[in-house]
């Protein structure tokens, strides 16, 4: 496993590229997000994907959320966003709030779930988002754990735990933690609240009615 260490308030772009490649051509890496460490893929290649669900031993019914460096990349690799789906990003990105919309036919079916949906945020951290800008594509990131087991905010603990099965450790020492990311449904008429996390439900529904 390769370990490129970056520092999380200003990271190297020589460094971000260096990884960039390895997540291009069909590498799997350990990534800090502004929450805890995920596994990071090219959501649009089967055979990486496949490789988050051995590593893990995650279900495949299970589906993967994704990151992405700005709300252009999303419009442009996911598609354009409702009108719900624009208010709440451009209120709460870069931010732990996963929108849940509808998925390109492009990505890898087993991102999906099988639901012909997908989760994606833009993170409040510059290293998740430049790795997503440098990469030219959204990023898998599910949490960086065996399934079943907790998931980390520590990258020795990734490198611990998942380093024989991982080809890249971006190592920006310790992440945030905290709560998840709040998942709200955007693909219907009206949101619909999938999980609590970070932002408070009353805040989301807030930020719908505001003008």
């Amino acid at each position: 496993m390769l370990r490129i260490v970056v520092t999380a308030a200003a990271p190297d772009p020589e460094a971000i590229g260096r990884a960039a490649a390895v997540l291009r051509g069909c590498g799997i890496a350990a990534i800090p997000t502004d929450t805890l460490y995920g596994l990071a893929a090219n959501p649009f290649d089967s055979r990486a994907v496949a490789g988050i669900f051995t590593i893990k031993n995650r279900n495949l019914e299970k589906a993967i959320p994704l990151v992405a460096a700005d709300l252009p990349q999303v419009r442009a690799h996911i598609g354009p966003l409702s009108p719900l789906g624009e208010r709440l990003a451009s209120r709460f990105w870069p931010g732990p709030l996963t929108l849940i919309v509808k998925a390109p036919d492009t990505l890898a079916a087993e991102v999906t779930g099988g639901t012909g949906t997908v989760g994606v945020r833009v993170p409040a951290h510059d290293v998740t988002r430049a790795l997503c800008a440098a990469t030219g594509f959204p990023l898998t990131a599910t949490s960086a754990n065996i399934s079943g087991q907790p998931a980390t905010a520590i990258a020795d603990v990734v490198a611990a735990e998942l380093g024989s099965r991982l080809d890249l450790l971006v190592d920006a020492g310790n992440t945030p933690g905290g709560p998840p990311s709040t998942i709200v449904d955007v693909s219907g008429a009206e949101p619909r609240l999938v999980r609590t996390g970070a932002i408070a439900w009353h805040d989301v529904l807030a930020a719908t009615r505001a003008e």
